[in-house]
């Protein structure tokens, strides 16, 4: 019951008062069947790693566009890539404009065709473009 107050308080402090917790019957059962999408090669900076990725997006063609904190870049990742390509940071830790510093999110935003990057360390939220962009604005 104690484990259940501290998940419920955890929740409650993410989503509200209002955010119902799912009822899971105790007899569930789950079936293993998770894929790799990303990654999976241990932890480091070549492009088939990744090093404490964060916030994701996915895109409608199914590609995949992480986070990479550790790394401090953004990779992305096609629908049965093996490996990733840095489409934004991948220059070192720092806070220049093609630079990163310990980035948490990343969306994609069609109508720019850029990437909006919630870039932590430097406290900043930034616009990547997408085609051949070198640096952030």
């Amino acid at each position: 019951m104690e484990l259940e107050k501290r998940i419920f308080s955890h929740w409650e402090t993410f989503y509200g008062k209002w955010a119902a917790l799912p009822n899971i019957p105790v007899n569930a059962r789950w079936t293993r069947n998770a894929v790799t999408i990303a990654g999976g090669y241990g932890r480091g900076n070549a492009f088939n790693q990744l090093c404490l990725p964060h916030g994701l997006y996915m895109d409608d063609d199914q590609t995949v566009l992480v986070a990479d904190y550790g790394n401090h870049r953004i990779v992305e990742w096609k629908c049965g890539a093996t490996s990733g390509k840095v489409v934004a940071g991948g220059n070192g830790k720092g806070n220049q404009i093609d630079q990163l510093n310990h980035p948490t999110d990343v969306i994609a935003d069609k109508e720019t065709d850029s990437l909006i990057i919630c870039d932590n360390g430097n406290r900043r939220v930034i616009r990547w473009p997408r085609q051949s962009g070198t640096s952030g604005e």
